[in-house]
């Protein structure tokens, strides 16, 4: 259904280097550069199914801002690949909020694995692995 989700960045280069570090956890390999119509730098990181993931200048020229209520979730492939995850974005400048890494027990999925964290610009991002 996504084709891709985006968030803005303040400092491209510092975007790519926690991303660049963050992804790779994951297999995804370093962002490419996109020098939109605008001028503006996109950092592209593509999974190798067609949903991408980017990273942006805004094109408005306003500051980034981080959107209340949003949360990028990335998929992991066991608990440990949250945790994972978690720790190499907080290694690399991110900062872990909510709850430490680990089960959460939620009524219409049962138990999932979790791992909240921000990246240096604020955005919310996320780990998550449904067990089998």
């Amino acid at each position: 259904m996504l084709f891709h989700t985006m968030v803005g960045s303040n400092d491209i280069e510092r975007s790519k280097r926690f991303y660049d570090t963050v992804l790779g956890t994951l297999g995804a390999g370093e962002g490419t550069r996109n020098i939109a119509d605008s001028g503006h730098t996109r950092l592209i990181y593509n999974n190798g199914n067609g949903t991408n993931f980017i990273v942006s200048q805004p094109i408005n020229d306003e500051p980034a801002t981080v959107a209340n209520g949003s949360t990028v979730a990335f998929s992991c492939d066991s608990p440990e690949q949250v945790k994972q995850l978690h720790d190499t974005a907080v290694a690399a400048g991110g900062t872990s909020i909510e709850a430490p890494p680990g089960p959460r027990e939620t009524a219409s999925m049962g138990t999932i694995e979790l791992a909240y964290f921000r990246d240096p610009d604020g955005n919310k991002l996320c780990g998550i692995h449904f067990p089998a």
